[in-house]
């Protein structure tokens, strides 16, 4: 009887037809184990700012800039660098633009495409061949290469250089041949994305985003506490559905979401309109999106804003009635009103309340009516039979996860709740405490088991909804959400919510020390990458903590954040000499951006001190190799035996 391996050897006979065959992969792969790693970028709390964030990809965090700087030096003028940058980053709406290059003659493509072939060669020095030609365009895959690859300097060979220009150009294929160069250019100074977290929310473009991380070719996300909402919907959580949906009416993009994953909002609209009045508390904040609604639309947007603000109060009431183990009865805000005198009691202190639209309450304060239960079995019946969002979904199952250790590094997006004292803070459910990594790795099972069930209110979706708002969340890493309080409320002490002590110790390079370990990393040269939290850089701050060993890349990509932080958010960038830090202006159109000619975008080498550089044998894909190596070794004893 055949022994496991010897099976598996049989099946990589059908791949490997001879020892010939096994000793080129083995050559090939131990080849590959000696280049450098590939440039990666780290990216978080891009919550549906399409525009910025195609952006960022396209100029690959300014990585771009920096290798036209690098390889022209003194032989191009800085005006020229920035013209050849946002060439890269849009071909198309460059080509098209008069202002950016005015004369475009046949010398001037000639010129444009040899400096676009020499950048692309230069991008493309760490990869091998298969690899590069992956990356180009089929249309002109053959051509680039042959130009790639042609060495000018003899005669012959420059003259057949010559004319396959000449011949290009004599079709009519100039531009398309410089935009197939730019787009894979564009794919080389990136090799891999790490997502760190809130793709969606308070912008109106997540579908937009959703797509383009759909076609990526390589990419990884950390779940953060918006998707994890999305997520909690799509399992099945009727809170997490209505809260995501009261964000959308609220930041003024609902009509936007509908329109992209195709949601039926009628049965919404017509409860809204009856039962609803216009309520200034409940007017949308400025307009994140393009489009201009109506004054009609507005009015409705303000009654359905109110509506769904209501019914998420109500069934986030029934969750925390049925979990006692979520330990938030204190949130049960309902329960102190006084409807008499329009007050609410909160740690003994009465405040009169502002908005109130309490009129579907009934004797149960937080029971749906039969017309609300109606309501919001259809909303989750369209949510999640939108053929879009299943799509979308199903990316963020296969590619993402609560955290992720790569490349000896530690991603997450949130916190990782910690004692006053600076101790892991454990959870306890069913008698089992889950704290650190286990707290994350309990979220994730049940997530991934609600989204596997998808049935309404099932228990695992309700602890989605406990990681979007519990105060020993690893996503939200607050004592509470003062969602209703910040509606109804004016008082704004009332609107506080107290940062998880993480925040506090993220600071020490001790605690940053014991949270690596935790995942089993004790390398000097180990990093944490996190979001979530905006970093207020007009008031001092840096996105740099831990004396040098955590990062935090959220800075504001979102606009509704942009008045706080004073800039457009941060991401970072690792290739194989370290890490670069990015700061990034607000990009406001592909217009503006062509009518400066230039991109302000700012790198800073946050690794002063020298280290080796890290070869492919050093990462987590090397490790992958080096699996496959051992595999063929033995595949080759075996054959010659």
């Amino acid at each position: 009887m055949l022994s496991t391996r010897e099976k598996y050897y049989q099946m990589l006979e059908k791949e490997f037809h001879s020892k010939e065959d096994v000793v080129t992969e083995l050559i090939n792969l131990e080849a590959i184990m000696n280049l450098p790693k590939g440039t990666e970028l780290y990216i978080s709390d891009i919550h549906g700012e399409f525009g910025a964030f195609d952006h960022i990809l396209r100029t690959g965090a300014g990585n771009i800039k920096e290798k036209i700087s690098d390889l022209f030096q003194d032989r191009l003028t800085e005006r020229e660098k920035d013209q050849l940058t946002i060439l890269v980053a849009y071909p198309v709406e460059s080509l098209a633009s008069d202002s950016l290059f005015s004369h475009k003659d046949i010398s001037w493509y000639r010129t444009k495409i040899r400096q676009l072939l020499e950048l692309l060669t230069f991008s493309s020095t760490k990869y091998t061949r298969s690899k590069v030609r992956k990356a180009l365009p089929k249309q002109f895959a053959y051509i680039i290469e042959e130009l790639m690859y042609t060495n000018t300097a003899y005669v012959d060979k420059a003259a057949y250089y010559d004319e396959i220009l000449s011949h290009l150009l004599e079709l009519e294929q100039g531009d398309a041949f410089i935009s197939a160069l730019c787009q894979s250019i564009q794919r080389l100074v990136v090799d891999h994305l790490h997502v760190v977290g809130d793709i969606y929310d308070r912008g109106p473009e997540a579908d937009k985003i959703m797509d383009k991380l759909c076609q990526h070719p390589s990419i990884d996300v950390q779940w953060g506490n918006h998707d994890i909402l999305w997520m909690g919907a799509y399992a099945g959580s009727r809170a997490c559905l209505m809260t995501l949906l009261r964000i959308a009416a609220r930041y003024n993009y609902l009509y936007e979401i509908e329109k992209a994953y195709a949601l039926n909002l009628r049965p919404l609209f017509m409860y809204a309109e009856e039962h609803y009045q216009k309520n200034p508390v409940f007017t949308p904040k400025e307009k994140c999106s393009n489009v201009n609604y109506s004054i009609e639309s507005l009015d409705t947007l303000e009654k359905v804003h109110q509506a769904l603000a209501i019914l998420q109060f109500k069934l986030e009431g029934q969750l925390i009635k049925r979990h006692p183990e979520f330990d938030m009865t204190d949130r049960l805000l309902f329960d102190q009103i006084n409807f008499d005198q329009d007050t609410i009691t909160l740690k003994n202190k009465t405040y009169p309340l502002q908005g109130s639209c309490f009129q579907t309450l009934q004797k149960d304060l937080y029971a749906l009516t039969e017309q609300e239960e109606y309501v919001v079995d259809m909303l989750m019946a369209s949510f999640q039979q939108s053929t879009k969002m299943q799509e979308h979904m199903n990316l963020l199952l296969e590619k993402g996860s609560m955290y992720l250790v790569y490349n000896q590094h530690l991603l997450f997006h949130g916190c990782l709740p910690l004692t006053d004292k600076g101790d892991f803070l454990p959870l306890k459910v069913n008698g089992i405490n889950y704290r650190g990594k286990d707290l994350l790795r309990f979220f994730e099972d049940q997530l991934r088991q609600g989204c596997d069930l998808q049935i309404s209110d099932n228990p695992h979706a309700d602890w989605s909804w406990y990681c979007w708002t519990g105060n020993i969340s690893p996503q939200f890493g607050k004592s509470a959400m003062t969602t209703f309080e910040r509606y109804f409320i004016a008082d704004k002490k009332t609107h506080v919510e107290i940062k998880n002590s993480y925040y506090k110790f993220r600071d020490t390079k001790k605690t940053c020390e014991m949270i690596l370990q935790e995942f089993g990393l004790y390398s000097p040269h180990s990093r944490i990458i996190n979001g979530h939290t905006p970093v207020k850089v007009k008031g001092g701050e840096s996105p740099i903590k831990g004396e040098g060993m955590l990062f935090v890349i959220d800075g504001g990509l979102s606009k509704a954040y942009q008045k706080t932080t004073g800039i457009a958010g941060y991401s970072l960038l690792n290739n194989s000499y370290g890490f670069q830090i990015v700061t990034h202006d607000p990009f406001y159109s592909i217009e503006d951006l062509i009518e400066t000619q230039t991109d302000d975008t700012s790198l800073k080498r946050v690794i002063d001190h020298d280290i080796s550089r890290t070869m492919i044998r050093d990462t987590t894909i090397g490790e992958s190799i080096e699996e496959q190596i051992e595999t063929l070794k033995g595949f080759l004893h075996y054959q010659m035996n």
